[in-house]
C-alpha cells in the first residue's frame, strides 16, 4: 500500500517552494495516486481507501496548480528569450498529462465501482458538507451526502482545471522546427547516398559480370 500523503501545508515553512521541489512532489504523489487506483474494486477496496484516493487526488491537483503559477508567469515575461524555467515547464507539461490520464481512470472507476460511504461519514463531515447543511436548513430534513456523485463532479472539475493548465503550457513549450528540418534533410541525404551506393555497387557488379562473360565466352573459331 502507498505511503503517507504529504500535503502542501508541509511547505508553509518555506517562503516560496522551488518549482523543481514541487515537480518532484507531484511525481511522488502521482505515483501514489496511481498505486491506490489499482486497489479500487479489489479485495483491499474500502471507504477508507476511497477517502485516501480523494485526498491524494486533490493534493496532486493543487500541487500542479501551484507549480503552474510559479513557472508560467516567468515564461510569459521572457517573451522571445529562452525562459530559465523552461525545463521545469516541460516536466510540468508531461506530469499534467499523466495526471489527466489518472483522473480519467479515477472517474471511470468511481462510476463503475461505487462505494457506500454512509458508515464512513456517519460521524464526520463529507467531502463538501456545506451544501448539504444549507439544503437541510432550507428543506428541514436530513440529507445524506452522495459521495460517489460528489466525487464524479469533483474529478470533472479537476480535469477541466488541469486541461486548462496543459493548454496554457503548450504555448510556451520549446519548438523543434529547426531540428525536424535538419532531420528531414539528413533523411533525404541518406536516401541519396544510399541510392548512389546502390548504383555504384550495381555498376561494379555488372562490370565484373561483363568481364566474367568475356572470359567465359566460348571460342567458336
Amino acid at each position: 500500500m502507498a505511503g503517507p500523503i504529504r500535503h502542501l501545508s508541509t511547505y508553509h515553512h518555506e517562503s516560496t517552494p522551488a518549482a523543481s521541489t514541487l515537480i518532484n512532489e507531484i511525481n511522488v504523489q502521482l505515483a501514489l495516486f496511481r498505486d491506490l487506483l489499482i486497489h479500487i474494486g479489489q479485495p483491499h477496496d474500502s471507504p477508507e481507501l476511497r477517502e485516501r484516493v480523494r485526498r491524494l487526488r486533490r493534493t496532486c491537483v493543487e500541487a500542479t496548480k501551484q507549480t503552474s503559477q510559479l513557472v508560467l508567469p516567468t515564461c510569459k515575461k521572457s517573451s522571445g528569450e529562452v525562459c530559465a524555467e523552461q525545463p521545469q515547464l516541460v516536466l510540468l507539461y508531461f506530469m499534467s498529462n499523466l495526471l489527466l490520464r489518472e483522473l480519467a481512470k479515477c472517474h471511470r472507476l468511481v462510476q463503475l465501482v461505487p462505494m457506500d460511504m454512509s458508515s464512513y461519514y456517519e460521524n464526520r463531515a463529507g467531502p463538501s458538507n456545506f451544501g448539504n447543511v444549507i439544503s437541510q436548513i432550507l428543506l428541514c430534513k436530513q440529507i445524506t451526502p452522495d459521495f460517489n456523485q460528489e466525487e464524479l463532479c469533483s474529478i470533472a472539475k479537476d480535469t477541466q482545471e488541469i486541461t486548462r493548465i496543459v493548454t496554457d503550457i503548450q504555448e510556451f513549450l520549446p519548438q523543434h522546427e529547426t531540428l525536424s528540418h535538419l532531420e528531414s534533410n539528413i533523411a533525404l541525404k541518406g536516401d541519396e547516398v544510399n541510392g548512389l551506393w546502390r548504383n555504384k555497387r550495381r555498376g561494379s557488379l555488372y562490370k565484373g559480370m561483363g568481364v566474367l562473360c568475356c572470359m567465359s565466352r566460348p571460342n567458336y573459331l
